[in-house]
This record gives C-alpha cells, sequence and structure tokens, in this order.
C-alpha cells in the first residue's frame, strides 16, 4: 500500500514447546487487541532454564503494524 503509516512496537512471546511457537503466541496474542499487524523481526531470543533444561522459549518481537487513515 502506498504512503502508508506503521507504528512499531515490542511483545515478548513465551512457550514451553519452542522459539516459533513463542513467535506465534505473541502475534495471535496481539492481533486480538491490534489491527493491521503486517510484520515482525526478532529482536532478541531467550529462555529459562529448570535443573538443567531448557524449561521456557522468550522471544522479543519488534512488531509494526498500519495505521488506518
Amino acid at each position: 500500500m502506498p504512503n502508508s503509516v506503521y507504528k512499531k512496537l515490542e511483545l515478548v512471546g513465551t512457550s514451553s514447546a519452542s522459539i516459533s511457537e513463542a513467535i506465534n503466541n505473541a502475534i495471535g496474542t496481539a492481533s486480538g487487541e491490534i489491527e493491521n499487524i503486517t510484520w515482525f523481526e526478532v529482536a532478541e531470543l531467550r529462555g529459562h532454564v529448570d535443573k538443567g533444561a531448557v524449561s521456557e522459549y522468550q522471544v522479543v518481537l519488534k512488531v509494526g503494524y498500519r495505521i488506518s487513515e
């Protein structure tokens, strides 16, 4: 869409299963409240370790959404 304006915000998605599920959790939840999400970038990857094993994946995303005119 020509001459569009976008706003960018930061989200943190989590999952006990995978990085991709953490991304999908963040975007899926945010899409329920924010219209016109069109892109994301992964800013950080991290996780939580419990008793020597990964127990949670954490992904920091920058998400862009188009501002409606």
